[in-house]
């Protein structure tokens, strides 16, 4: 990856400031938002992504899952906040005003998803993405959409409607079972 990052505060409705691969003309490819959680990356598709902005302090909700942390009022619309950290299983994150919150928009809601901080804008041929490998029946991994490897180091892709599918439900829809 290129030594150029996102600030916090990054407006997506402005131009990319680092494309690779020819940018969104070209066919076949999907730009992310690459992110680290810990020692590990993962990327967003673009599409979804609404605003990045810095941590601040947002109003905790109870009786919610861990890693829903509570709620931001940004301009007038509550979103919830996800750990991403404790999401995947790897215990809250002690959010400082170094962290970042990625909204993303997943059908008419809009959700924060906490990270460590935004590194990269990238372009992935689909070609280029890998299935995400099936250790075992308990595996959760249906959070993830793909790998892919980007400058050495592997990408993990967020299917963001799997990964907030609890989250994203009306409660008429978290009654039905599949």
């Amino acid at each position: 990856m290129s030594n150029e990052s996102l600030s916090p505060s990054a407006d997506i409705g402005a131009a990319p400031s680092v494309v690779r691969g020819g940018g969104a003309g070209t066919t076949g490819q999907t730009q992310f938002i690459s992110f680290a959680i810990g020692g590990e990356q993962y990327g967003v598709d673009i599409m979804a992504v609404r605003e990045i902005k810095g941590w601040s302090e947002i109003t905790h909700l109870p009786k919610q899952p861990n890693y829903m942390r509570g709620v931001l009022n940004l301009r007038g619309a509550m979103v919830p906040i996800i750990d991403l950290r404790c999401r995947f299983g790897q215990g809250l994150t002690e959010a400082t005003p170094l962290h970042v919150v990625i909204v993303v928009q997943i059908g008419p809601r809009m959700v924060g998803l906490l990270a460590d901080r935004v590194l990269d804008i990238i372009s992935v041929e689909a070609s280029q993405a890998q299935a995400v490998p099936r250790v075992s029946a308990a595996s959760r991994m249906e959070f993830l959409s793909g790998l892919v490897t980007i400058d050495g180091a592997m990408v993990a892709l967020i299917d963001i409607s799997n990964l907030l599918s609890e989250i994203t439900k009306t409660p008429d829809e978290r009654s039905v079972v599949h």
